[in-house]
């Protein structure tokens, strides 16, 4: 018989379990992943002071063949969130607002992970987001354009931890910061409780972050993000986004 083959330890939960919890469930039923969040709208707010954060569109998400590709897919489906955040970020960009892009590398030794558990640790030890490499290119349709920003030295799960994301927001001028990415209720909820903390405007497009389940996904948006953020849909934000 055929080994099994090893477990990938990059990700969350193993194929299977992935499998019979999200895959394999009917449309129907895996829509539940933005239901009963208490959605925010706005108000108009000026593009001029605002920040789209694109938090790790990187191919190890986003793309076939990335280490982490399986298990995001549902919740990308689920919500259409790459085409969502595709669109939000084109209609930002050309109302005035900033377009940060916050990507995570690691050099190839991963020298810069000393954790033996958690999820960085599994993040080295599947070998993922390696600095050059293709998986940790940010996919073709988000690759940032003039005016952009691409937030250096994202080492871990905030994206100001070892940045310079506040230092340009703050000189930038920057009040209002919408958040979008992977993981919903890692990278983009840590650095949504940061940004809560050091007193922005905090906007979470609901249908454009992603988790390894839609079971994680829809307890951090019903519970987690209505504490730390206005948990709004990426159409209503560009409603109240003000050309």
């Amino acid at each position: 018989a055929n080994a099994t083959p090893p477990r990938l330890t990059c990700t969350m939960l193993s194929a299977a379990r992935f499998a019979s919890r999200s895959l394999l469930r009917p449309a129907a039923t895996r829509a539940a992943a933005a239901r009963g969040v208490r959605l925010v709208r706005t108000g108009a707010f000026d593009p001029k002071t605002t920040a789209v954060v694109c938090i790790e569109y990187q191919n190890e998400f986003t793309s076939p063949g990335g280490k982490l590709h399986d298990a995001v897919k549902a919740c990308m489906d689920d919500t259409n969130m790459l085409h969502n955040t595709v669109k939000t970020v084109s209609a930002a960009r050309e109302r005035g607002a900033l377009i940060v892009h916050a990507p995570i590398q690691f050099s190839e030794t991963y020298s810069e992970i000393n954790g033996t558990f958690g999820i960085l640790a599994n993040v080295k030890n599947g070998k993922c987001f390696v600095r050059g490499q293709w998986g940790s290119e940010i996919v073709e349709p988000m690759k940032p354009k003039d005016g952009d920003i691409v937030v250096e030295g994202k080492l871990g799960l905030c994206g100001f931890a070892s940045t310079n994301l506040e230092f340009v927001l703050r000189q930038r001028g920057i009040k209002t910061v919408a958040l979008t990415g992977f993981l919903a209720n890692c990278c983009v909820e840590s650095t949504m409780r940061q940004a809560y903390e050091k007193g922005f405007e905090v906007i979470t497009l609901v249908d454009c972050v992603a988790a390894t389940s839609l079971e994680e996904q829809a307890a951090a948006l019903k519970y987690t993000y209505p504490m730390f953020s206005k948990p709004t849909k990426h159409a209503d934000f560009l409603e109240d986004l003000s050309a």
